[in-house]
C-alpha cells in the first residue's frame, strides 16, 4: 500500500508540472505577439464608434400626406337633341380634341323644322313688303286729305307688325338650326374619352339629356389631399413667430407625388390652394395641387402619397435615423465629448426628410453625434470617434472588431 500511494503522488506531481510548464509557454507566446500587449494602465483600448459632425443649415420641412388624383377637367357628353343614334365616330379610350364629332343623331326632324322656319320667315318678309308699300303710298295722300288719318295710322301699324313677324321668324330659324346642330354631338373639351354609354340605335334625349360618354383631361392632373388642422395652425404660428422661414414660392409650394409602388412621379407639381374650412368630422383641411402628366401615367382616382415642403427650418441639422433614440420621455442622441466620453443629449425633432431626421434644437456646431457602435459602449469608458460612412461598410467592420471588445 505505501508503494501505491507513492506512485499516485508521483503521477499527480508530474501532471501538475506539465500543466504549469504549458501555461508558462502560452503566456510567453501571448506576450510576444505584436498588437496584443495591454495598453498603459492595463485597460482595454477605446472602442471605435462612427460619428457625424453637426453642421447646421437651412433644411426644408417636408410633410408626407395621403392624397387622391383627380382629372383637371371633366365633361359629360350628353344628348341635347331627342332621336335615334345613327353613328359613333370615336374610338373608346382615345384622346379627342375640342369640337371633334363624337355621335350623330338622326337629323331629319330637325332639318324639316329648319325648312319650316325658313318658309315662315319668307312669308313674314313678304307681308312686311306689302305693309311697307301701303304705308308709303298713304303718306302723301293723307297730307292731301285724300285718305283719312285713321287709315294711314292703320297702315303704319300693319308695317310695324310685319317687321315684328319677320324678327320672330328669323329667331325661329336660328332656333331650328341650333337644334339641328345638336344632332351632331361634339366634344366640349380636349382630353381622353371613356367608353360609350349608348350604342347605335339607342333612343336618347327623351325628357332629359341622356349621358353619352365622359371626357377627362388628365394633363395636368389635380391631387387632393388633407392635412390636420392642428398641424396647419402650428405651422402658421411658427412662421408668424419667426421660428420657421417660408419656403421659396410658398404660395405655390412644390409637391412630389409618390405612387403606390413607392416610385416617385418624375414631374414636380405645385400647390394651388388650401381650403378655408375644416371638415367637422375629421378635423382635416383639404389642399389641392396641380401635377403635370404629359405621358398619362397618372390616372384619376388613384391613391398616392404627397410630399410637400411648406417651410424651412433655419440652423437645423440632418441626422441618420439610427442616431436618434425615440422614447415616450422624448428624443435624444449620444454626443461624444472632447475627452472621448459619451453622454446623452435631449433634442427637438422637426420631422423626416430623405430618410434622415430633422433636428431643430439641442445640438451645436462641431459636436460629434454617434451613429453606430452602440453595442461596444461600456459605462464610463472612453471611445474613439471615427467618421461614419453610410451603407454596408459599417456592418461589415462591426463583426471583425467585436472580439477586441471582449
Amino acid at each position: 500500500m505505501p508503494d501505491l500511494h507513492l506512485s499516485l503522488r508521483s503521477t499527480l506531481s508530474f501532471r501538475g508540472a506539465v500543466l504549469a510548464a504549458a501555461l508558462a509557454l502560452l503566456l510567453a507566446a501571448c506576450g510576444k505577439e505584436p498588437g496584443n500587449a495591454p495598453p498603459a494602465g492595463g485597460g482595454m483600448p477605446p472602442a471605435e464608434v462612427g460619428v457625424v459632425t453637426v453642421t447646421p443649415g437651412d433644411v426644408g420641412l417636408v410633410t408626407e400626406l395621403p392624397g387622391r388624383l383627380e382629372a383637371s377637367r371633366v365633361a359629360q357628353v350628353r344628348a341635347r337633341a331627342a332621336g335615334i343614334v345613327l353613328q359613333r365616330l370615336f374610338r373608346e379610350g382615345s384622346n379627342v380634341r375640342a369640337g371633334q364629332l363624337l355621335f350623330r343623331i338622326d337629323p331629319a326632324p330637325y332639318a324639316a323644322a329648319v325648312a319650316s322656319a325658313q318658309a315662315a320667315l319668307a312669308r313674314a318678309q313678304a307681308n312686311l313688303g306689302q305693309a311697307a308699300a301701303l304705308a308709303e303710298r298713304y303718306q302723301p295722300l293723307v297730307e292731301a286729305n285724300a285718305v283719312s288719318k285713321q287709315e294711314y295710322a292703320n297702315a303704319v301699324a300693319a308695317e310695324k307688325q310685319a317687321q315684328a313677324d319677320v324678327a320672330a321668324s328669323r329667331a325661329a330659324v336660328q332656333t331650328a338650326q341650333i337644334n339641328l346642330g345638336y344632332a351632331s354631338v361634339t366634344a366640349p373639351i380636349s382630353g381622353r374619352i371613356g367608353r360609350a354609354l349608348v350604342t347605335e340605335g339607342a333612343l336618347v334625349g327623351q325628357g332629359e339629356a341622356t349621358p353619352l360618354a365622359v371626357i377627362q383631361q388628365i394633363h395636368p392632373m389635380y391631387v387632393n389631399f388633407t392635412q390636420p388642422a392642428a398641424d396647419v395652425l402650428k405651422l402658421r404660428r411658427a412662421l408668424a413667430q419667426g421660428q420657421l422661414k417660408r419656403a421659396t414660392g410658398a404660395d405655390s409650394a412644390l409637391v412630389h407625388v409618390l405612387l403606390e409602388d413607392g416610385s416617385e412621379h418624375p414631374s414636380t407639381g405645385r400647390l394651388l390652394f388650401s381650403d378655408l374650412s375644416v371638415d367637422p368630422t375629421s378635423g382635416q383641411i383639404t389642399l389641392r395641387a396641380e401635377v403635370p402628366n404629359p405621358n398619362g401615367s397618372l390616372l384619376p382616382g388613384l391613391y398616392v402619397r404627397v410630399r410637400l415642403e411648406q417651410a424651412k427650418a433655419g440652423d437645423a441639422v440632418l441626422l441618420p435615423q439610427q442616431a436618434v433614440s425615440r422614447t415616450a420621455q422624448g428624443d435624444s442622441v449620444m454626443v461624444v465629448g472632447a475627452d472621448g466620453k459619451v453622454s446623452p443629449r435631449a433634442i427637438k425633432m422637426g420631422g423626416e426628410q430623405g430618410g434622415q431626421w430633422v433636428v431643430l434644437e439641442g445640438l451645436k456646431t462641431g459636436e460629434q453625434v454617434m451613429v453606430d457602435g452602440f453595442q461596444r459602449l461600456r459605462p464610463g469608458a472612453v471611445v474613439k470617434p471615427v467618421p461614419w460612412r453610410p451603407g454596408p461598410a459599417p456592418a461589415a467592420v462591426a463583426p471583425a472588431s467585436a472580439p477586441a471588445a471582449k
